[in-house]
């Protein structure tokens, strides 16, 4: 999930019948491979779900999206908060990037005070030691 955008392209899809031939025909068109979740595994799709899930509620749901160019921007700006600064709960509240984590954690940024950045045009705030 991490990274920006890549030229691969793919949509990962559970196999309810609700999914016809001529719908996956139509990401194909567009040169998005299809692949379809496992059958009887009912968990393979969740974590791809969850994360769905996140970009919606704590993004998506809060911008008007005008355009595919527009879209792509703004999740990408997303997917690096996600990465680099929003804690996740499966690692103790630390972000993915550990390196990135452990930045302003000195003493000395401590007595500097806060610096608030804000991402997606003050929807997201992060905030850090000052350095």
């Amino acid at each position: 999930m991490g990274g920006a955008l890549s030229t691969r392209r793919f949509l990962i899809r559970d196999r309810d019948t609700k999914f016809t031939d001529t719908f996956d025909e139509v990401f194909r068109s567009e040169g998005i491979r299809v692949i379809r979740a496992p059958v009887r595994a009912p968990q393979a799709n969740a974590y791809a779900e969850r994360w769905v899930g996140t970009l919606r509620r704590e993004c998506l749901d809060w911008i008007l999206i005008l355009d595919r160019r527009n879209l792509e921007a703004v999740v990408r700006e997303y997917l690096e908060h996600y990465n680099t600064h929003r804690p996740h709960r499966g690692l103790d509240l630390r972000p993915p990037c550990p390196e990135l984590a452990e930045l302003g954690s000195t003493p000395v940024a401590r007595r500097q005070g806060v610096r608030r950045q804000d991402r997606l045009g003050g929807l997201i705030h992060e905030y850090t030691m000052a350095a």
